[in-house]
């Protein structure tokens, strides 16, 4: 089957997802991450979540070859630290208050949660890598969290 890519990047759209960054460090200690959307809960004996990195990112060696790494599900009104984790810029953690978690893996302050996991597994998978991680430690707020639909953003408050 002769797929258009555009059409089917718009089909997949439709599905209304959560925004997460994903973190880890590189061999130097120096912070890395990306935005991503496809993230889901995958066991919870033992703890598993998934998450895919497209194959032409700058940071695929880095996070296939990490010990460990945190995904961070950005809050509500979080969208500017989703783009500037989208855009190619040398330091994304500029100006952004982080922290290390237990595992050492880079934690966005006022995220809606965070997972951070140990390397479980990675999968290849077409022009992505799956990677596995099995959660060591992890946090939840009540703050909603940062939604995307159809190529933009959305938030749902909770009252």
């Amino acid at each position: 089957m002769n797929v258009d890519q555009a059409d089917l990047r718009k089909a997949f759209g439709s599905f209304m997802t959560g925004v997460t960054v994903v973190t880890t460090r590189n061999g130097h200690d120096q912070p890395l991450g990306f935005t991503a959307n496809s993230f889901t809960s995958v066991s919870l004996s033992p703890p598993l979540v998934l998450i895919c990195i497209d194959k032409s990112s700058e940071n695929l060696d880095a996070f296939t070859g990490a010990e460990n790494f945190a995904v961070n599900i950005l809050a509500d009104d979080q969208q500017e630290i989703s783009n500037r984790f989208a855009r190619n810029v040398e330091d994304r953690f500029h100006d952004i208050d982080w922290s290390l978690s237990i595992e050492g893996n880079p934690i966005i302050t006022g995220a809606a949660a965070f997972f951070s996991c140990s390397m479980h597994k990675t999968v290849d998978a077409g022009d992505h890598v799956i990677l596995i991680g099995e959660v060591q430690s992890f946090s939840n707020t009540d703050k909603p969290g940062l939604g995307y639909h159809k190529g933009g953003y959305f938030t749902r408050s909770h009252d």
